[in-house]
């Protein structure tokens, strides 16, 4: 290797010019004191002193200043080399750490210039849906949809379905216009206006596309694609307390058999509801905590009333406010869901069982009362 290679290479370790001379002098003697180093490398005895110091704090060199005139020793190059690589190792996972967090952030947003992606990217979102989706979509574009809606549905997945754009369009009835609604969600509305196309999943990601992106091939708009936990409540937000109130019900699945355990809140409301209406008492087990206390909780008991706002007839207070009032053996609870602070107890798992023994479900069989 020629010195200019080598400089070059040491310079990329944080060396200056002046250390690099100084520390190849030492190399070449070995051990020497400061005044023959300060000869060979052209600068004053002083700076030696420096720079030895400088470099010996990053394992090129050890000062012996112990000895009387002090002399500066060159550290083995098998030594320099572990240490460097030592302290390269020593960055790596700081390094990867800040740089998977970029990686991270942009993942964290897609921009979508075409009707064909959103449409790929609303399926595999809801093909991998675990506990919720909310979801609106232009009539137009819900049969592209359908199947993966139903699917969710199939899963046990909490669906609320926006059918938007639905003027002239027989929603649910017979003829060659009409837009099967059936199976495809747990509630579903419908409304004439254009909206844009909300498609939240799990709370944790989701697609915003402007009407025009699926209703014109040549619009600029653009639509996004999030992964962002902290962006998909305010979407659920949105689309809960804005566009589903101003849509009309259309069609509600009806209740899922008991024995079921929910730790999706919004979905444990709305069977609870659905069974309320039947002119059930479903009996809940509900494990969370205490609001005031932040104490771990076990209650058992039965549901009297439920506070929700996906059903007609809804009675909740504000938008986002799904609740239940439980009756129990130490008088009555409420419970809401996660980040529940106006009720008694927020829930983090909810059993719903019939509250008698071989009282039959809504499907017609008999619930396995424990």
């Amino acid at each position: 290797m020629d010195d200019r290679t080598l400089n070059d290479l040491l310079r990329r370790f944080g060396l200056s010019d002046k250390e690099i001379d100084t520390y190849l002098s030492l190399l070449e003697h070995g051990e020497a004191k400061a005044s023959t180093i300060a000869d060979a490398a052209g600068v004053s005895k002083r700076y030696v002193y420096s720079v030895s110091e400088s470099l010996a704090d990053r394992g090129f060199v050890e000062v012996n200043d112990h000895v009387v005139p002090t002399t500066i020793r060159a550290n083995p190059p098998d030594e320099v080399i572990n240490r460097l690589r030592s302290d390269v190792d020593a960055i790596r996972p700081g390094l990867e750490e800040r740089f998977s967090r970029v990686e991270r952030r942009a993942e964290q947003f897609e921009v979508i210039k075409s009707r064909v992606t959103v449409i790929k990217r609303i399926r595999s979102l809801l093909d991998g849906a675990e506990s919720e989706v909310a979801l609106s979509v232009t009539a137009k574009h819900l049969p592209e949809v359908r199947e993966s809606l139903a699917e969710a549905v199939d899963r046990g997945v909490l669906v609320l379905l926006v059918v938007s754009d639905a003027e002239g369009t027989s929603v649910g009835d017979a003829g060659s216009d009409a837009v099967d609604l059936e199976g495809v969600a747990s509630v579903v509305r419908t409304w004439s206006e254009a909206m844009p196309t909300l498609l939240t999943v799990d709370s944790a990601g989701g697609v915003v596309a402007p009407p025009e992106l699926l209703r014109r091939s040549d619009t600029d708009r653009q639509a996004i694609h999030f992964s962002q936990e902290q962006l998909a409540p305010v979407i659920v937000g949105s689309f809960l307390g804005n566009y589903w109130p101003a849509a009309t019900e259309a069609a509600t699945a009806p209740p899922a058999p008991l024995p079921a355990e929910y730790e999706n809140f919004r979905h444990t409301v709305l069977q609870a509801t659905l069974r309320l209406r039947a002119g059930e008492t479903p009996r809940v087990t509900v494990g969370g905590r205490r609001t005031e206390s932040d104490e771990a909780v076990e209650l058992v008991g039965r549901v009297v009333e439920a506070k929700q706002g996906m059903v007609e007839p809804t009675n909740n207070e504000f938008p986002v406010q799904h609740s239940l009032v439980v009756e129990t053996d130490d008088g009555t609870v409420t419970v809401g869901g996660k980040g529940a602070f106006v009720e008694d107890v927020e829930a983090d798992l909810v059993r719903i069982e019939a509250d008698e023994a071989g009282e039959a479900d809504a499907s017609g069989g008999t619930a396995d009362a424990e």
